[in-house]
């Protein structure tokens, strides 16, 4: 099978990878991030969350973080947004694109958002019909579709049902997450292969985490499907709090380094992606999570 010519990248390290970390991030570190990230040539990158402070008080800059963003002509600035008051927070910080979420199962989704799938999706109506109506875009992220922590195997049939619930609310992508990195890519086939018949693979998007060393693998295996969509963070920063062990998302270094090596074209520098990873990584004061970055590191001091 053909693998895509071209893939889009969706950076998700200033939102997702940074929504977990304990001590505050400074708003300009967070912008400083966004503007290399896009220098290094990320077409969307997940800005913030306009979610309450209590329950994620890491973005709770999020209109700070907005309006300090230096933004560039063709580059998506994607934010989150868990209902009505954080979409209208979102407009009013200029947000040009709103990402609702939902998960597979109802017990992720009880434990994530404190309501059932169905409860969930209700709430999304009005945010999706109110942000279309402003001519925003919508994106729905799927948590837990490759296995979930408290239900285990996921079927299939499971996230098509959630899939056409957010096709019927407007969403123009749709995101298939293994949000605890135990997917392999016989489980990432069966679950696109599904969805597909449904809603066409140019539609989907893969979201996957590292946990037992499978997201390359299932990155691949969703290639060999049609995906040419694929949520990545800087460095592998992130995790799940609701997921005991899940580390974080794929590094955005690790997955360039797969698609140039087949000569897949995403537009993004290698050099100057490692250099926002690495400069990311100095401010929290940790070292990359990325293999390719401490390899193609290493190489250059030798």
């Amino acid at each position: 099978m053909s693998l895509p010519k071209k893939v889009k990248l969706v950076e998700v390290g200033p939102r997702d990878g940074l929504q977990n970390e304990a001590k505050p991030v400074p708003t300009e570190v967070k912008i400083e991030l966004i503007h290399r990230l896009q220098d290094a040539g990320l077409p969307v990158i997940q800005a913030t969350s306009f979610v309450s402070p209590k329950w994620v008080p890491q973005m709770a800059d999020n209109a700070q973080v907005m309006a300090g963003i230096k933004r560039k002509p063709g580059v998506q600035y994607p934010v989150l947004v868990p209902n009505r008051k954080g979409l209208d927070a979102a407009m009013a910080a200029g947000c040009t694109e709103a990402v609702i979420f939902g998960a597979a199962t109802e017990a992720f989704s009880k434990k994530n958002t404190n309501c059932t799938i169905a409860e969930g999706i209700a709430r999304f109506s009005e945010v999706a019909a109110v942000a279309l109506a402003n001519g925003l875009k919508v994106r729905g992220d799927m948590s837990v579709c490759l296995g979930c922590p408290y239900e285990g195997e996921v079927d299939p049939q499971a996230v098509v049902r959630l899939a056409r619930e957010f096709e019927q609310l407007g969403c123009y992508e749709f995101t298939i997450a293994d949000t605890i990195g135990t997917a392999t890519p016989g489980k990432t086939r069966a679950a696109i292969e599904a969805v597909a018949k449904y809603i066409s693979v140019d539609r989907l998007a893969i979201h996957v985490h590292d946990t037992y060393g499978q997201a390359i693998g299932n990155i691949y295996a969703a290639l060999e499907c049609g995906i040419s969509t694929f949520d990545s963070s800087v460095a592998g920063l992130g995790g799940c709090p609701y997921a005991k062990g899940a580390t974080g998302n794929v590094a955005t270094e690790d997955v360039l380094y797969l698609l140039d090596g087949l000569g897949i074209e995403t537009g993004v520098d290698m050099q100057k992606l490692i250099a926002a990873g690495d400069y990311i990584c100095g401010v929290l004061g940790r070292p990359t999570f990325s293999r390719a970055a401490k390899a193609i590191a290493a190489k250059m001091a030798a």
